[in-house]
């Protein structure tokens, strides 16, 4: 019996034309602050989640919607804050970073401020835990609303499973779902990386996607190194 069409159920917005982004509990306060960007209490903005939550997508829904830059917190001196933020707007990725530059932080807020911009940071912690030593950068921060992505959702795996084999032309059953999801690492990474691997296989061995083919597969990706402890 041929395998029926996975139904994607789920409330999802489309990333600018990149991909859907799919929203569940796990990722709708930080939806909704990036959705309301022009109404951030403040210049600035921080996105909080671990690997794999999330984070880039929402980087690049924001990117898309306001123009901004995107830079890694590395990137960040004094004299290069007028340059980066020559379109009013930028995302900074992956702060504090091995050792923040303060001053610089501090000068792009208020930089920021004075152009009537937007900075969006990123951070797998909250600021409190970044061990800022310049009051006047904690005092900023504080005043910056911050959300955070949980670790995705049974709801949201299954969704972007769900898009992601139908992206491939891939029908699957219900049962191929049933079994990854209790067994896969909790990460949107990984679910690329387990649909794009189950394609690969099935079209070398011209196989269909059943539930012992993806145990297969997914016991072959579990081996180290394809997955590590931060994915």
């Amino acid at each position: 019996m041929k395998p029926r069409q996975l139904v994607l159920d789920l409330p999802h917005r489309a990333a600018r034309g990149r991909e859907d982004f799919l929203v569940t509990p796990a990722n709708a306060a930080a939806v909704a602050m990036i959705d309301g960007w022009r109404s951030w209490p403040s210049h600035a903005a921080v996105l909080v989640g671990p690997p794999g939550s999330g984070k880039t997508h929402l980087v690049e829904v924001w990117r898309q919607a306001s123009g901004a830059g995107v830079v890694p917190v590395s990137a960040l001196h004094e004299d290069a804050i007028p340059e980066l933020m020559a379109g009013h707007a930028l995302a900074v990725e992956d702060a504090p970073g091995d050792q923040l530059n303060e001053r610089a932080m501090f000068h792009l807020l208020n930089y920021a401020r004075e152009l009537g911009g937007k900075v969006l940071i990123t951070s797998a912690a909250l600021p409190a835990a970044w061990n800022v030593a310049l009051p006047d950068l904690r005092s900023r921060l504080r005043s910056a609303p911050v959300a955070s992505l949980g670790v995705p959702d049974d709801a949201l795996l299954r969704g972007v499973l769900v898009k992601l084999f139908d992206d491939r032309q891939l029908a699957v059953e219900e049962s191929v779902l049933s079994y990854l999801l209790p067994r896969m690492p909790r990460s949107l990474e990984a679910a690329r990386l387990i649909v794009a691997q189950l394609d690969a296989a099935a079209l070398a061995s011209k196989a269909e996607i059943t539930r012992p083919f993806a145990a297969k597969v997914l016991a072959e990706l579990l081996a180290p190194p394809l997955f590590d402890d931060e994915m």
